[in-house]
């Protein structure tokens, strides 16, 4: 009998369109020519054809393309980061104006190495752009920044229009999942954005195929509600090469709705859930959501001070 872990054949439903068109071409020559990254590259990204062919967004990666952490499910490039580049803000949010976009996502690799885990630069890129585009709304992605909280304090307040935090995977795989990253670490540094500024929407990512059960994947929404996450993505996780994790499990179209309705249901005000979604997968469509909940929240406050 064999040893090896069997390979599961990926199904359908995960085929991915290629959209190699005009706009796909521009954005990648333009990231060039500017000498910037994206997560949709580094990350392998299974939906860069439609974001930069169909839709025109990207999602930008700042404080260089090495990451000081090596996370077994990410297929970004681990080792000693670069030294820090002060013109970046400055050159994301021209390639932002150039772009038109009205929402943006910027996200970074962790930089543990640096004593302000490169907020200074994450919350400068975020006033850089809102600058230049005061009519583009930003999301922000940052790793836990090792729980120093005067740096996510730093980056909260440049006020970004959503602080995204992935909590990635269940508990009980955190540790082998996730590198320096604890799972209670990111619970207490959602509550805590939430806690500096209750008015921004909170968001965070599951991903699923890593050997989780049903039971706890219900317990990362319950986990999430508690310390008031408002927008929730649930996507599968799919192995970037041989040496990171084995995919345990390709769930189906159906069970991500059927999770979906169960996130919705837990009271959170929007959710993406699906084989192909990612953490800024059609992240346009949640920004709109998180305001129209906020209008409506206020509109029942207000309601129930003038009766």
């Amino acid at each position: 009998m064999s040893t090896k872990q069997e390979h599961l054949r990926k199904p359908d439903w995960l085929k991915i369109k290629l959209n190699t068109n005009e706009n796909y071409t521009d954005l990648k020559k333009m990231m060039r020519e500017n000498n910037l990254n994206t997560v949709c590259e580094e990350a392998r990204c299974p939906n860069i054809h439609e974001c930069w062919g169909t839709r025109r967004t990207a999602t930008f990666m700042i404080l260089g393309a090495v990451c000081t952490r090596a996370c077994r499910f990410c297929a970004v490039k681990t080792g000693l980061p670069n030294e820090l580049d002060l013109q970046e803000p400055e050159r994301v949010a021209q390639s932002v104006k150039l772009m038109n976009l009205k929402h943006t996502v910027i996200t970074a690799v962790a930089r543990d190495d640096l004593k302000d885990g490169g907020s200074a630069v994450f919350a400068e890129t975020v006033r850089a752009i809102k600058r230049e585009n005061p009519f583009t709304t930003v999301e922000v992605l940052p790793s836990d920044m090792g729980g120093v909280y005067e740096n996510l304090e730093r980056l909260m307040e440049a006020e970004p229009d959503i602080l995204n935090h992935n909590i990635e995977t269940v508990r009980r795989l955190t540790p082998r999942v996730r590198a320096r990253a604890t799972y209670d670490r990111s619970l207490e540094f959602l509550k805590r954005a939430k806690e500096m500024r209750p008015e921004i929407p909170t968001k965070s990512s599951l991903m699923l195929g890593l050997g989780e059960t049903h039971e706890e994947i219900l317990e990362v929404m319950d986990d999430l509600r508690a310390n008031d996450v408002d927008i929730m993505t649930i996507g599968q996780y799919l192995q970037p090469s041989k040496k990171h994790l084995k995919v345990q499990k390709y769930y189906s179209p159906k069970e991500f709705k059927e999770l979906w309705q169960i996130a919705m249901d837990k009271g959170f005000s929007h959710c993406q859930a699906g084989p192909l979604v990612r953490s800024s997968y059609h992240a346009d469509e949640q920004v709109n959501a998180a305001a129209k909940e906020r209008q409506r929240l206020g509109e029942i406050e207000a309601a129930a001070t003038n009766s």
